[in-house]
């Protein structure tokens, strides 16, 4: 899921080279996606009233169901 979510968000940006995706396991085993942008394309991945992130989210929502996984999305500043 992590190159899925990194190919996406790079997409979205102006500045590629400058994201950062890491996958950490939780203690309740849900996997943590964190994705690191620049401070200028913070507002391109969010989206307006937040309804891109919200979209990547529900991706992985299903992507999760499919796999009897659970992610989670953060953007880290």
């Amino acid at each position: 899921m992590k190159e899925a979510v990194e190919m996406i968000v790079k997409a979205l940006v102006n500045e590629p080279e400058a994201v950062e995706v890491r996958e950490v396991e939780s203690e309740r085993g849900a996997v943590m996606i964190e994705v690191r942008v620049a401070q200028t394309d913070v507002g391109k991945v969010i989206g307006r009233q937040g309804s891109t992130i919200r979209a990547l989210r529900s991706v992985l929502h299903a992507a999760g169901l499919k796999r009897n996984r659970r992610f989670v999305l953060d953007i880290l500043e």
